[in-house]
């Protein structure tokens, strides 16, 4: 599957964004999502994740519940909405897909697709 993030941009803290990352290639519903993010000079790390009918979510503890991640299988989509975003946000996002996740993981290793990501940056 190729994926296509976009979205991202110049917010104030306080802001919103949303990320859309659209799929193409084969059965969008066939995979498990997820959203990752990497800051300048850190490590990639988990955001959320979904499962192929978006009947189940995860998100990392420090979000606080700010981000809300769904999905669209009609349009090949899913979705990152980022409300009260914080300068520390700041980062390139990335999605990623996976068929043969059981459920949603929170290991970015176990995914084997990703798209190009789309930058996020939260001026205080």
């Amino acid at each position: 599957v190729q994926l296509q993030a976009s979205g991202g941009g110049l917010v104030q803290a306080g802001g919103s964004l949303r990320l859309s990352c659209a799929a193409s290639g084969r059965t969008f519903s066939s995979y498990v999502m997820g959203w990752f993010r990497q800051a300048a000079g850190k490590q990639r790390e988990f955001v959320a994740g979904i499962s192929r009918r978006g009947i189940t979510t995860k998100y990392a503890d420090v979000l606080e519940g700010r981000f809300t991640i769904s999905r669209d299988n009609a349009k090949n989509t899913v979705y990152l909405q980022m409300n009260s975003l914080k300068p520390e946000d700041t980062a390139v996002y990335y999605c990623a897909a996976d068929s043969r996740l059981p459920t949603v993981v929170v290991d970015a290793g176990r995914f084997g697709s990703w798209g190009q990501g789309t930058q996020v940056t939260v001026s205080s």
